[in-house]
This record gives structure tokens, sequence and C-alpha cells, in this order.
């Protein structure tokens, strides 16, 4: 995959087959985007490019919002590539930037400098100033400019229609079922085993304090998930935990850290990837350590059970 950041930089193609969007989760909606994208690109032996932002445009539009993405830029090219994107325009969204009417950055951007020779867009997606750019502005200016535009429609799972935001209302219900099957896959990230206070290791549960997976990263509501954790290219399997600790703390900052079955390497340093399985139970507060030692023990249980019926 070739990644822009500069528009002086892609050479001027009239076969070129654009999409546009944040693709936050590249979920089973986006997909069948791409899948489009792609195939339109390949019917016309022509170059498939994909332009996308950077920051999200909401963290940029909605000051008093902090954006949490399901996907950060990092996590999505090696997604996008793997999916057939070849060409990749990240834009730097800013306030000015943010002004351009949808007619200003198509002719801009997509007539004047790259060549276009179609588009395609989500039946769903709006862009540019006050959000005036749909399909149907896009197939207007397709006649002015002689290139041809694709919208592709909704896709369901189990009545719902896929969207960022179901997933996001799902992982913030713990709904880890249901947040898998809209994106098509297990929701992960991606972070850094960093030094903690050594808790997990005097419960005989030695855990993986994960930092630096991105402030901006959404995560799951606080509570026991089973997870499948990468480390140097291998799968293991685990229990995270997403919390405070209550246990031992009145207050605190969430942690997560994750307990790995059968491991005990030191990974200290080790950037790892997480892929959450399914949500065990929200966190609780114990009386005892004893309680607490027992309640994980229980956890890892139906760890197993779980695993045995995933293999």
């Amino acid at each position: 995959m070739q990644i822009f950041y500069d528009l002086d930089k892609i050479e001027r193609d009239e076969k070129t087959v654009i999409t546009l969007g944040t693709f936050d989760g590249i979920h089973l909606g986006h997909k069948k985007i791409l899948e489009k994208f792609v195939e339109k690109a390949n019917g016309i032996n022509g170059r498939n490019l994909l332009v996308t932002f950077s920051p999200h445009p909401r963290s940029v539009l909605v000051k008093d919002k902090k954006v949490r993405l399901l996907s950060t830029l990092n996590e999505k090219i090696p997604i996008l590539e793997s999916l057939g994107v070849l060409n990749l325009l990240i834009i730097n969204f800013t306030e000015v930037f943010s002004q351009k009417t949808s007619y200003q950055f198509v002719k801009e951007y997509f007539v004047d400098k790259i060549g276009v020779n179609e588009i395609v867009i989500g039946y769903d997606h709006h862009f540019g100033k006050g959000r005036d750019g749909n399909f149907e502005a896009l197939s207007k200016m397709g006649n002015e400019f002689n290139f041809n535009v694709s919208m592709v429609e909704s896709v369901s799972v189990d009545k719902i229609t896929v969207s960022s935001s179901k997933i996001r209302d799902a992982l913030s219900e713990g709904n880890i079922s249901l947040a898998n099957k809209l994106l098509g896959r297990r929701y992960s990230f991606s972070g850094v085993v960093v030094e903690g206070d050594k808790r997990g290791r005097e419960l005989g549960f030695p855990t993986a304090n994960i930092e630096d997976f991105g402030d901006d990263k959404f995560l799951p509501v606080i509570g026991i998930y089973l997870v499948d954790i990468i480390v140097e290219d291998k799968n293991y399997y685990g229990l995270m935990s997403i919390g405070r600790r209550p246990t031992f703390y009145e207050s605190g900052d969430v942690t997560t850290e994750v307990f790995i079955m059968n491991f005990s390497k030191d990974i200290y340093g080790l950037k790892v990837t997480v892929n959450i399985i399914e949500r065990i139970r929200d966190e609780e507060k114990f009386s005892t350590v004893e309680e607490l030692i027992a309640q994980i023990k229980k956890d890892e249980l139906k760890g197993k059970e779980i695993i045995k019926k995933l293999n």
C-alpha cells in the first residue's frame, strides 16, 4: 500500500476510483463499501484510492467532546491493506479544512488534482462544511465533471443496521458478542506491557499491565473478559481486567491488565495485541483477598469452558 500525506505527491490518473470517510472500526458495512470500491477499480484496470482524515473530524468540530476511536489510524492501515486498498491519502483535518464545502473539496482534490473515474460511498455518508455532501450532491458533481458515483446500501446483522455507533453502544454495555458480529472480527487493541504493582503475582495470577494503546482508543465497559493476546506473533488465551481494582483501592485510575494462561515469560516493554472474545462478569469488590482468589479461579474455569467451545 502507498500512503500519502501530501496531495501534491499523488500522480494524476483519470482511471482512479475513490472512496472516502473515517472508516472507524472498519466494520461489515465498511467492508461492503471497500469490496465495491476495489471491484470498481479492478473492473476498469484502474487505481483505487481511499481518502481518510486524521484526527477524527468530530475531535476538531466538537471541541468539548472526547472522541473515542474503535480503530486508531495505525490499527486501520493494515486492515485496509488486507482488504485490497492499494493507495491511502490521509488528510490533516483542521478547522480551516473543515470550512471547505463538499463541492470545493471534490473539485480541488479529486477533479483538479488526483483525477477521478468513480466515487463509491455508503448510503448515509455526509461530508463537507455543514455535511452538505452526500450521494445526491456527488451525483450532480459527477454530471458536471464527468465521473460516476456508486452508493452502497446498509448491512444488517440480526436485524441491526451495522454502524460504528451501534458497536460503541455494544461495547459500552459489555455485549462483546454483538460488537464482534457487527465488526466481522474480534474487537481489539494494542499496547505496551509495563510494570504494575505486582498484585497479580502476589495472588498467584501474574498479569501483564497494558498501557500506551492511545488516549483516544475506545475500551469496553469495566469488567472481566476472556481474550486472545498476541505476544511476539504467538497467540495465548487470557483473562483481562478493565477496572479500578476496588478490593485494594477506594478509588483510582482504570487499569487494563491480562493474566495470560500457561505463560511465564518476561514481556515488559513488548507491544502486544488483545482480541476480546467474551465478557465474563462485572468488576467486584471482595471482602478478603481469599475471596478474590477464589473468584479468579472460577473465572479461569469459565474461560476454559468457553475456549473448549471455540475449539
